[in-house]
């Protein structure tokens, strides 16, 4: 397939828009690497970075689910690993361009101590040294030697007392943002899980979103270590291409970027408690789209597939049968499994779009146009990619959901959107996506070219590409026309991956069918009228559950928010019933929890603005009858940082500023309290 697919790439008249079939982030996705968490790969992010957008930021975190008060051994990469971000710039050779190598040691600072921190001193101190490889791993040269990684955050007395650290985390992490020679800025550290899923709900047994209302991001308070890196985009071009690209679509600007962690082949247990490892490298765990083989690969080809590179796997045609014909559609269609999940009935796919064409599991899709000549001059072509797109009867989303980890997205009919094309999916239409790199299996493919959308933009949006075509097809002035023109997102998840794009509703929008819709090939109920249908606001319109991170990121690299802290309330409720009067400051008293009232009647009506806050904000608050009133705000750990306000106040609606410019970065709660009800709102300082 691979060799087939070269002599075919000089014609660049090929492929099409997808969007991937998983539903979550890597979190211990197969059974030999769930024994192995330091190698784990949690995710990879690619985007164009928001505050330079001459740079691309890579992200891949690895060690997944920590808990911050894992203690007294907690969670850190690993020695004796090696761990990878590749990138590939070059459809015209196979394999990678461009690696980041890094690889860590270890000393115990104090050793006389249980204690991870202690009067300055850390032990299981880490640090890294990075490597670059311009040459597809064939020589590596180190470009940042021997540098610190922040310790993990275990509390307030651990990192800001004098008897710790005597400091603040955010000043670590900004020690830990280096800038290698090259010209990368880098962070390798702890932070915050950047991703956000209910995976309590994803994997039983699909109850997404919950049916009882109870859904929860299952990646709240679970900490990630985190390598950042922010590379000009200069250096990340083919060679010979120049800087300043033609068009936003430019296919010179397109890298696909996977990451992977390996091991040496023999491990040795000796009987002096050490270990010694020897042999031949291995990859142990890869990652590139999310989560292809957490949800997608079945568990008896988990392991395979996380020893393979994306160049192994396009080779391996064994593994395509998942994609043709993916479990998660089942859930999807009533003549299968629809009804016994049932938070998915939203979710349905195409059995008879424009009253011909069947996506259903097992039927043939696009299959029964092959060979006509009204597939001419597109990507469907039997002399262009007709033998891979349309491969044989029985496999309907050999068209859009599976390309799209071997060769992503061109800017070709018929993978543009359907504005402009007269009915007919196979015409072209408004151009709107190019990541096409075909020499390679997952991974994620980014077009560097492509600008971005603000985060603090009204138009942003965690939709990515199903939110810009959206607008493409139903919002003036993209709808009015089928030239090139940037449209809000186009940025997004599956044209990289930025932090805030929530793929698990991108990704089961797309088995659902919505890449079909947005190229022309309407939900069943469309009947030449508008396609906007129930079938297509019912799949538009779905949600998770879950839609945003636990906490916000942060606006300069390296984005990922501060990891939780050990001591804070990720630890558990902040419950105070057992807690001494005698700790003063602490403002605990009594049975209260920081928690919500369970009756609204007597809550206080309150909300904050702005929140993030970075200097100032305030409180608004309405009572509705007179009250004795106390309001404070207090750290992670449940330490007064202010009291605002105490004592009586009539019925009506208050404002209080607050001035935050001395916080130090991370989460707060306002506690109001009226003698009757406790009411709390976390507050995040940047």
């Amino acid at each position: 397939m691979n060799k087939k697919l070269f002599t075919l790439i000089p014609a660049l008249v090929a492929l099409l828009f997808s969007a991937p079939m998983a539903w979550a982030s890597s979190h211990r996705e197969a059974p030999l690497i769930a024994d192995d968490p330091l190698a784990d790969n949690a995710d990879v992010y690619a985007f164009r970075s928001p505050d330079n957008p001459n740079t691309i930021t890579l992200i891949a975190t690895y060690v997944p689910l920590q808990l911050p008060q894992g203690g007294p051994n907690y969670y850190n990469f690993g020695e004796n690993i090696r761990y990878e971000i590749h990138v590939d710039n070059d459809a015209s050779k196979p394999g990678d361009e461009i690696i980041y190598r890094v690889v860590f040691s270890v000393v115990n600072e104090d050793p006389s101590t249980f204690f991870n921190i202690r009067l300055g001193k850390i032990n299981q101190k880490m640090t890294y040294t990075l490597y670059r490889s311009d040459n597809g791993g064939n020589t590596f040269v180190p470009i940042l030697v021997n540098i610190p990684v922040p310790p993990t955050n275990i509390g307030e007395r651990s990192i800001n007392s004098p008897i710790g650290l005597n400091t603040t985390y955010d000043k670590l992490v900004k020690r830990a943002t280096v800038y290698a020679a090259t010209g990368e800025q880098v962070y390798v550290g702890p932070s915050d899980d950047p991703f956000f899923v209910d995976l309590g709900g994803v994997f039983d047994l699909g109850d997404l979103p919950r049916m009882d209302g109870s859904s929860r991001d299952g990646l709240a308070c679970k900490n990630v270590s985190t390598i950042a890196i922010k590379i000009p985009i200069k250096s990340l071009l083919k060679r010979g291409v120049r800087a300043n690209p033609t068009s936003i679509l430019d296919p010179n600007f397109v890298i696909g970027v996977w990451a992977s962690a390996s091991r040496q082949q023999i491990r040795t247990l000796n009987t002096d408690g050490t270990v010694n490892y020897s042999g031949n490298w291995v990859q142990v765990s890869r990652l590139g789209m999310p989560l292809t083989n957490e949800v997608v690969i079945p568990v008896g080809y988990k392991d395979y597939w996380n020893s393979l590179t994306p160049y192994e796997e396009l080779n391996d045609t064994q593994l395509d049968n998942f994609f043709y014909n993916p479990e998660l559609a089942l859930y999807m269609d009533d003549a299968l499994f629809g009804g016994a999940v049932p938070a998915m009935a939203p979710l349905r796919i195409q059995r008879n779009s424009l009253g011909s064409f069947d996506f259903g599991n097992g039927n043939d899709g696009l299959f029964g146009l092959k060979g006509d000549p009204a597939l001419d001059g597109t990507a469907l072509a039997e002399n262009v990619f007709g033998g891979l797109l349309l491969p044989g009867a029985g496999k309907p989303r050999s068209v859009d959901l599976w390309p799209i980890f071997h060769t992503g997205v061109p800017n070709v009919q018929p993978y543009q959107l359907a504005t402009g094309k007269g009915g007919n999916p196979l015409a072209a239409g408004k151009p709107f996506i190019h990541n096409f790199l075909p020499n390679g299996g997952d991974m994620l493919r980014l077009n560097m070219a492509t600008p971005i959308t603000p985060r603090n933009s009204p138009d942003f949006s965690p939709l990515g590409l199903v939110n810009a075509a959206v607008r493409g097809l139903t919002q003036a002035p993209y709808n009015t026309n089928s030239n090139l023109q940037f449209i809000p997102n186009m940025d997004g998840f599956p044209n990289g991956r930025r932090l805030e794009d929530d793929v698990t509703r991108i990704e089961l929008q797309a088995v659902s069918g919505v890449v079909l819709a947005a190229i022309g090939l309407w939900y069943d109920d469309y009947s030449n009228g508008s396609p906007v249908t129930q079938d297509l606001l019912d799949v538009l319109t779905y949600t998770t559950g879950v839609e945003a991170n636990d906490v916000p990121f942060r606006t300069k690299f390296p984005f990922v928010a501060l990891p939780h802290a050990g001591d804070g309330n990720c630890g558990g409720p902040l419950a105070s019933a057992n807690r001494p009067e005698s700790m003063p400051g602490t403002g605990m008293t009594g049975s209260g929890t920081l928690e919500r009232s369970s009756d609204p009647a007597t809550a206080v009506e309150a909300a904050i603005y702005p929140n993030p806050v970075e200097d100032a904000t305030t409180l608004r608050y309405t009572l509705t009858d007179d009250t004795r009133l106390a309001i404070r705000v207090y750290n992670q750990s449940g330490r007064l940082v202010t009291d605002l306000t105490q004592g009586e106040q009539s019925a009506g609606t208050y404002e209080q500023d607050i001035n935050a410019a001395g916080w130090p970065t991370g989460l707060y709660y306002l506690k109001i309290e009226n003698g009757i009800a406790t009411q709390v709102i976390k507050l995040f300082k940047l």
